[in-house]
């Protein structure tokens, strides 16, 4: 069905707010920063909020491709966001999360991982900070193996399997999340040194190997419990997190 046309006032405060970032594969298309009041720890911080958009065609005829997608069910489909504080483009010294999505943690508050423990903390850490980002990654539910199989992993977790070996039994690989969307956004958003909160080396070498500069690294550990503390120990045992005291912060 042929869309309605864009009015010019529309196209043109849209247009100042989308940014094309070419990939390999197409385009990245970038729409921010939005004014975000968010609740955190009872106190509203106002982040500035992005959102892109993986896309074969590559154009900078914006309305062609806000006419495309407004004939897309975009519902159907996930979006990756950015949060940045303060002067994230310009700031000397920045430290970024790269967050995996983690419908059960992160909306439902679950024990079973750290998840939304590390979604919120580094949040509290970025403005406390001063100067920062969180990037919140689509398709990276389960590692990488999406809702309904972690669903079933769960369930074979229930039923003696670690982290690792659940996973491996359904058919997958303990981690197949792939960060060069995030990277190009990042580039996109900032050339200056990153310290990157994580304590997965994975997702540090994929900074470093990506020429992104990185001034080091902060450990992200808490909210141990009797349902998480086994799959804790199956980051640190079998999957290569690095374990360390919460405050340290050396330069890799």
């Amino acid at each position: 069905m042929k869309q309605t046309k864009l009015e010019p006032k529309v196209l043109s405060v849209l247009e100042d707010k989308i940014q094309l970032i070419k990939t390999q594969k197409g385009a990245i298309y970038l729409v921010g920063p939005i004014r975000l009041p968010v609740n955190l720890y009872g106190e509203t911080v106002i982040f500035k909020w992005y959102c892109w958009l993986n896309c074969d065609e590559v154009t900078e005829d914006f309305e062609r491709i806000i006419d495309k997608l407004s004939s897309a069910n975009l519902a159907e489909f996930q979006q990756s966001s950015v949060l940045a504080y303060g002067d994230f483009e310009f700031g000397d010294d920045a430290i970024i999360r790269m967050h995996s999505i983690c419908h059960t943690g992160d909306i439902f508050g679950s024990k079973r991982c750290d998840c939304g423990y590390q979604l919120k903390q580094s949040m509290k850490m970025i403005v406390e900070h001063g100067t920062g980002a969180l990037f919140y990654l689509a398709n990276h539910e389960g590692r990488g193996i999406g809702l309904f199989s972690k669903a079933m992993a769960y369930i074979l977790q229930e039923n003696g399997y670690d982290t690792v070996e659940a996973n491996q039994a359904l058919g997958f690989v303990d981690d197949s999340r792939n960060y060069s969307d995030a990277i190009q956004v990042l580039k996109a958003l900032r050339s200056k040194p990153v310290t990157l909160m994580t304590n997965n080396p994975k997702k540090l070498d994929a900074l470093k190997n990506s020429g992104l500069p990185v001034s080091g690294r902060r450990p992200l550990w808490g909210d141990v419990s009797e349902y998480n503390e086994k799959y804790l120990q199956t980051k640190i045992n079998r999957s290569g997190h690095l374990k360390e005291e919460e405050g340290s912060c050396p330069n890799d």
